[in-house]
Parts: structure tokens; C-alpha cells; sequence
């Protein structure tokens, strides 16, 4: 099978590519430089060259503060640039599969969020995502695949925001907001599931088994490091930021993905290799 991913230069994308490679798929590897999402020429002509089987859309706008301020820019993006991949895998007849996000739910549920519960993003760049979603549903053949609290070896993330900050004499870290941390190998071995055993299309959370507050991720982090760090909790209050994120981003992911703890306890010693 023929796949053409997305966004493949991204933190995702550079650990989904070799993955998807060593699973026997033909990989067609696109960043902004060959494929530009909001230009429905470029992607004709992209799709008219290579012919893909399947498309996995992982492009995107993530900067979910900076999203606050360029709304117009997020939504082009996340809205018609996934639109415009959507069309051109139904014109092919092919399917599409669309990375979202935890950030479409407002965090107000108690317990874990399933893929059919109702959406209600509380900040742009969910609605965004939110509004990529539904692009992309007018795809019958489609899956919408939602993630929470990425991290990869291949871009910035907490963990590595974490350790960087590992010698200062005293780190807050918000401990009321809590989710499922989310290797971006676990994601992409969760994506190779769906694509090899051919699941129903419709929605899957995709995430790290278990959950934890930020707080309680950032000592796992420090702990599995080795690090001695003076970690405080706070508040989300205490930590304002420019885009309001959920109190409860927990997704049900029916244990596709291991535990998060033994994720990020590989990630950590093959970082350290």
C-alpha cells in the first residue's frame, strides 16, 4: 500500500515514517516544501503524481497559544488546508486519516472522554482541530484519530522543556489540569493498527494508557531521569496562559497504547543513548 503522509518533517511525522516503513508500506514523505495543504493545486498535482492508496494527514497548526492571536492563520490551516486533503481523498476514493487533539473537549467531564462524546473546544486551536474534524468526516471513508500531551524525540515538547529546566532552584508545575501523556512511537504503532487490521472508519482516541497531572508527569520525568529537582504544584490560576486549556483532557483509548509510564521510561533511555 501506497501511503502519503503529511506534515512528515514534523515530531510526528519523523517517527511515523520509518515506522510505517518498517511495516512493509511504501511511504510518501511530504512537508511544507512539496505539499502545501492550503493550495488545492499543489495537492492535485501531488496527489496526480504519486497516486496514494491511503493518506495520513498529519500537518498542521500547533502553537496553542499563539493560536489565540493568529486564528485566522490556525484555521486556514486546520480547517481548509485539512479540507482541502479531505476533497482530494474523496476525489481519489481513498482514505483519509486525520490526527486531532484532546483539546476539542472543554475538560468538564468527570471520568474519561469517549470518542463519541459531545465536543466542546474551549480555546482556538481546538476549534480548529474541531473544525478539521468535521472536514473530514464528509470523507466516508475516514478515520479521525485524537491524541493528548505529545512528545517525540524529533520536536519541542514537555518532557524536553522539562529537563531543560532541570537546575533551577524551584519549578512550578500545574497540577489540576490532568491527561494521558502520549509518546508520538506509541501514536504511530497505534496508526499502524488501525491501518493494518483495517478498523471500522470513525473515531479512536489514541493515547497513553493511565493518567496524570502535569505535575505528576513532570516527576515521572525527573524521577526516570534521575534528576533531584525542587518541584512545586500550582494552579492553572497561578500559571496563566494566553489560550485556556481543559481541566480534563483523560481519553478512553481501550489500551491501544501501553502504559505511559513504560513509554516514557523508553523514551528517556533511548534519549540518553
Amino acid at each position: 500500500m501506497k501511503i502519503l503522509v503529511t506534515g512528515a518533517n514534523g515530531m510526528l511525522g519523523q517517527d511515523l515514517c520509518p515506522i510505517l516503513e518498517d511495516e512493509y508500506f511504501d511511504v510518501i514523505e511530504t512537508g511544507r516544501n512539496i505539499l502545501d495543504i492550503t493550495d488545492k493545486q499543489n495537492i492535485e498535482e501531488v496527489f496526480d503524481f504519486n497516486k496514494p492508496d491511503f493518506v495520513i494527514h498529519c500537518a498542521a497548526y500547533t502553537n496553542v497559544d499563539k493560536a489565540e492571536e493568529e486564528k485566522e492563520l490556525a484555521f486556514k490551516i486546520n480547517e481548509t488546508g485539512t479540507e482541502n486533503i479531505a476533497n482530494a481523498c474523496k476525489k481519489a476514493d481513498i482514505p483519509i486519516l486525520y490526527i486531532s487533539t484532546d483539546y476539542v473537549f472543554d475538560g468538564t467531564k468527570k471520568g474519561k472522554y469517549q470518542p463519541e462524546d459531545k465536543t466542546n473546544p474551549i480555546n482556538v486551536y481546538g476549534a480548529s482541530k474541531l473544525a478539521g474534524e468535521n472536514a473530514v468526516r464528509k470523507n466516508e471513508k475516514h478515520y479521525i484519530t485524537r491524541t493528548s500531551w505529545l512528545y517525540g524525540h524529533h520536536g519541542k515538547n514537555f518532557v524536553e522543556t522539562m529537563i531543560s529546566l532541570k537546575d533551577k532552584e524551584e519549578l512550578k508545575v500545574v497540577d489540576d489540569q490532568i491527561g494521558c501523556p502520549t509518546w508520538t512511537v506509541e501514536l504511530s504503532n497505534g496508526i499502524v493498527k488501525i491501518i493494518s487490521e483495517t478498523m471500522p472508519y470513525g473515531t479512536y482516541h489514541i493515547c497513553g494508557s493511565g493518567q496524570t497531572s502535569w505535575f505528576g508527569f513532570a516527576q515521572k520525568i525527573f524521577e526516570l531521569y534521575g534528576a533531584d529537582v525542587n518541584l512545586k504544584p500550582c494552579t492553572t490560576e497561578e500559571f496563566p496562559r494566553k489560550a485556556k486549556r481543559p481541566k480534563n483532557s483523560v481519553l478512553e483509548n481501550n489500551r491501544i497504547c501501553r502504559k505511559w509510564e513504560t513509554a516514557l521510561k523508553e523514551y528517556l533511555e533511548l534519549r540518553c543513548e
